[in-house]
């Protein structure tokens, strides 16, 4: 059985309300096994391929922010539905990457397809070169 929009935009919401808790868990959870997770190009994290399942999305996202930024944050303010497909408009934030010690107040749009209540692909779009900038990393 396919979900519905509206249960859709429950498990995404469910998904940035556990994050905001720091309830890591429960976002690994509702990862399909074989979720494809992509960060944006220019990304400094985008390894020129999508993440593929649950662990590599710890390993290669999750655990680097934790390690990366101090009191990271995403800011869900708009969610766009099309039945299995919820793209949300969004602000990342964090006191400071603590390389650099530059704070971070960057645009980010996600798109998530969810399936039967577990997410299958998720689609990162962020303003790299602020990203970059923060992060101390060169924009070619």
């Amino acid at each position: 059985m396919t979900q519905t929009t509206d249960t859709s935009v429950e498990t995404v919401t469910a998904l940035y309300d556990a994050f905001a808790r720091g309830d890591v868990a429960t976002v690994i959870g509702a990862l399909d096994e074989n979720v494809e997770w992509y960060e944006a190009e220019g990304n400094p994290w985008h390894p020129g391929r999508a993440f593929v399942g649950p662990q590599q999305v710890v390993e290669g996202v999750l655990a680097r922010i934790a390690e990366d930024f101090e009191d990271f944050r995403v800011e869900p303010h708009k969610f766009i539905s099309n039945g299995e497909t919820v793209a949300v408009e969004a602000r990342y934030r964090a006191t400071s990457h603590r390389a650099t010690g530059k704070p971070l107040d960057a645009q980010v749009a996600h798109v998530w397809d969810v399936r039967d209540g577990k997410v299958v692909r998720f689609q990162q779009y962020v303003d790299t070169r602020q990203l970059a900038d923060v992060m101390g990393v060169a924009v070619i």
